[in-house]
């Protein structure tokens, strides 16, 4: 059975982090210097976030990449 994409469950992690902190998508991008569009796509797994970027958009949710990573790989499951 091949591997599921990773990017749709990474979105889903990213999008309940950021609900949670109570941050909007703009808010989020903002913290992360990214557009505010791409932190909708890649809550929707449309758009594959590079190292950089999910980086950027955990070290903005208060968290470590290698968390996000870890819980993304659970739900993907």
């Amino acid at each position: 059975m091949p591997d599921r994409p990773i990017s749709p469950a990474f979105g889903t992690v990213v999008r309940k982090h950021r609900t949670a902190t109570g941050l909007s998508q703009e808010a989020l991008a903002e913290k992360a210097n990214i557009h505010h569009t791409h932190v909708g796509l890649i809550e929707r797994g449309e758009r594959n976030a590079s190292l950089d970027v999910a980086y950027r958009v955990a070290r903005a949710l208060g968290c470590t990449l290698s968390a996000l990573i870890a819980e993304a790989e659970k739900h993907r499951r």
